[in-house]
């Protein structure tokens, strides 16, 4: 999609090397692979299209069997009626004369200009048609691919406007052209839609955008995609989970054949066009260990020591990154840590924090390439579990005791991310409000001062525009919770909210779309989630923000909260006594996840009634405080805003709490200190929320 005039001179056609290619035994002709396209295959932008464009880039790749001309014409339309068709620009007449053995053809994005897809676009279809017929009739042989389109991203000044939606819809029919036409298709958007700093007015690729679709366009080509390889997820002391069908995938050469073998059950898969396998294999209860062999007919691979249990997702900012040596009674703990336990760690750690310093050039481009978190699975022992997150450990410790059940824990977490950065690119594109959190999101209100603050030092002398961060939107979904596609888990527990205290409304919509997002992504519907409500310290708009979590709880299924806010550190945003989270979380997911017969919920008011000068508040279990002491924080609101402190009384479930004389409440509030000493919990310990109430006569 080209809005400027390009001054080089269109209809550019080149061949990197001659049209035949003499062997030792005799003159053999070359494949001829023509891409035709439009200024994303012309190289627009590039200083040298001839030999940065991907034509030319592919050239290099294929080497001399193949012959590669560049058929990409700026600002060319698909559509006939377009107002730069393709088919009457010279380069498609070239393409025609060069009778390919093979096309590549990526075209459609200029389609979705306001001139062309409002008008034509019934017309898409049958033009996209009769261009493949076209080069049928010049090469009957010809092999055919239509591209899935490069990304148009949010930065683009029309992608609110219509030109998304539009692209959306053009996306959409591709697959369904390439069916018809017994085309093969090649997703150029996958491996680009991560990949924003590559791109650096929103829509034309770089160098090394080029390059990626070079090697896209290759690999589907030659089925080339670098013999048999695992996820790194998959390695030696990893648990799988249990009691769902277990799927070993990975990427092979297109048509290689794969022998999966877990203990003595096996599968076998042939890889596809996309170079994909997966082996499915039965459902399993916990057991191990285990040995898994992966082989095809090149290469052997074998992991040892696999246990099937259960496997927890720890993710969130920096209380759940809090290592356990740092917390209350976490040395002690760590130092219980044995490698007979049946307990796993697998921690995606940064390559470089997120501290008070300047990134270097190479931090840089590892954030950039995505390649931020690194990890291995590990037996458990004393120094791995210090340096794991508290809560996390705590957590699967306390699992694997009560069930006997191996148990993986994943810990994913990021200090001061915001919860943006967790959610996928797509969520956000889609929703009207959260997608202007993309685009120049280093000046947006919609990220945290604090936040921006820290990733401008941190980017001080980065030199890309579109230079990467943690803190940005959607990237630890791109660079961290991507790693764990397809990857089966039981479940998540999530602590993180400190950095989104600016703006509890936002957060309200964003913790809802990243339920739903990595629900979609785990695909489970009913993917549990247990999260960690905000601590208590002397903060002004942390009361509210800790009400927001308890209302999330109500309207989200399958998320349950623990509260922390007793053990909070008035000064201290990273208070140490993180042990007791860790057990209410583990205490809620036995509960809910595992049936165990415990009431670990925090007490609700589920009615409430006045009579006279006294207000009723039935809760869903007995009450008591947890020091002895008479209960504190409650307190009124009048009609004019004045904050009322007033006594109340426990009747087993219930709360009498008097009204004063000549006072008009209209709402009450518990726990609504930043820091708050407020003691009300159940029979069983387990603390009452921050919570505000409307009062009505």
């Amino acid at each position: 999609m080209i809005f400027k005039k390009n001054k080089i001179k269109q209809g550019v056609c080149f061949f990197m090397i001659c049209c035949l290619y003499v062997f030792k035994s005799g003159a053999t002709e070359v494949m001829k692979v023509a891409c035709m396209g439009n200024s994303v295959t012309y190289g627009y932008g590039l200083q040298d299209p001839s030999v940065q464009s991907y034509p030319a880039q592919l050239q290099q790749l294929l080497g001399s069997k193949y012959q590669v001309g560049n058929f990409g014409h700026s600002g060319a339309t698909l559509l006939k009626n377009g107002h730069n068709p393709y088919f009457k620009t010279q380069e498609f007449l070239d393409a025609s004369a060069f009778k390919p053995d093979v096309a590549i053809v990526h075209l459609g994005l200029n389609d979705t200009d306001p001139r062309n897809w409002p008008h034509y676009r019934d017309q898409f279809e049958r033009d996209y048609h009769w261009l493949l017929d076209t080069l049928q009739e010049v090469n009957p042989k010809v092999k055919l691919y239509v591209c899935v389109l490069t990304p148009i991203f949010s930065g683009h000044p029309r992608f609110k406007s219509g030109t998304f939606e539009w692209y959306k819809q053009i996306q959409k029919l591709l697959p369904l052209i390439a069916k018809t036409h017994q085309a093969q298709l090649i997703n150029l958007k996958e491996p680009l839609h991560s990949r924003p700093d590559l791109f650096p007015d929103n829509l034309h690729p770089n160098e090394e955008g080029a390059e990626i679709i070079a090697k896209t366009v290759f690999k589907k080509i030659t089925g080339n995609y670098g013999g048999l390889q695992l996820p790194r997820v998959f390695a030696d002391h990893m648990v799988l989970q249990r009691e769902r069908p277990i799927h070993i995938y990975g990427i092979a050469n297109s048509g290689q054949r794969v022998e999966v073998r877990l203990g003595e059950e096996q599968g076998m898969a042939e890889a596809d066009e996309n170079g994909c396998w997966t082996v499915s294999l039965r459902a399993r209860e916990a057991g191990g260990p285990y040995q898994l062999l992966v082989r095809s007919e090149n290469r052997n691979i074998v992991l040892r020591d696999i246990l099937v249990g259960d496997v927890w997702l720890c993710s969130g900012q920096s209380n759940m990154a809090f290592p356990l040596r740092a917390a209350q009674g976490g040395a002690m703990l760590a130092q219980q840590a044995d490698s007979s336990m049946n307990l796993r760690l697998y921690q995606l750690q940064g390559a470089t924090p997120t501290s008070d310093k300047a990134w270097s050039k190479e931090d840089l481009r590892k954030t950039n390439a995505l390649q931020y978190f690194n990890g291995i699975w590990k037996r458990v022992n004393a120094v791995d579990a210090a340096s794991f997150s508290a809560i996390g450990y705590v957590f699967g410790n306390r699992l694997q005791q009560e069930t006997g059940v191996p148990i993986g824990l994943i810990q994913l977490a990021v200090g001061g991310s915001g919860i943006e950065s967790w959610i996928d690119r797509c969520s956000l594109e889609n929703d009207p409000l959260l997608v202007d959190m993309l685009n120049n999101w280093r000046k947006s209100d919609f990220i945290m001062d604090w936040n921006r603050g820290r990733a401008d030092v941190n980017l001080k002398f980065a030199t890309n525009p579109g230079q990467r961060h943690p803190y940005e939107p959607a990237y630890n979904f791109e660079a961290g919770v991507a790693l764990l596609r397809d990857f089966t888990i039981k479940g998540v527990i999530w602590y993180q909210g400190e950095s989104n205290v600016h703006n509890p409304e936002l957060y309200t919509k964003l913790f809802k779309t990243f339920i739903q997002g990595w629900r979609r992504f785990f695909n489970q519907d009913s993917l549990p989630f247990y999260y960690v409500q905000l601590t208590s310290i002397g903060r002004p708009a942390w009361p509210y923000f800790r009400d927001v979590q308890r209302r999330l709880q109500q309207e989200i299924p399958n998320t349950w909260m623990a509260i922390s806010a007793d053990v909070g550190d008035s000064l201290n945003v990273h208070p140490t006594n993180k042990i007791p989270v860790g057990e209410r979380l583990a205490n809620l997911a036995l509960a809910h996840s595992y049936g165990r017969d415990i009431l670990a919920d925090a007490p609700e008011v589920k009615e409430m009634n006045r009579g006279g000068a006294v207000l009723n508040l039935y809760f869903t279990t007995d009450l008591k405080t947890a020091d002895g002491k008479p209960v504190k924080d409650f307190e009124w609101i009048d009609t004019k805003g004045n904050v009322l402190p007033t006594a109340v009384e426990i009747q087993h479930n219930i709360i009498r709490i008097e009204v004063p004389k000549g006072v008009f409440p209209k709402a009450l509030r518990y726990a609504w200190q930043p820091f708050t000493r407020a003691n009300l919990v159940s029979e069983q310990g387990v603390p009452v929320s921050t919570f505000s109430m409307d009062i009505t006569e």
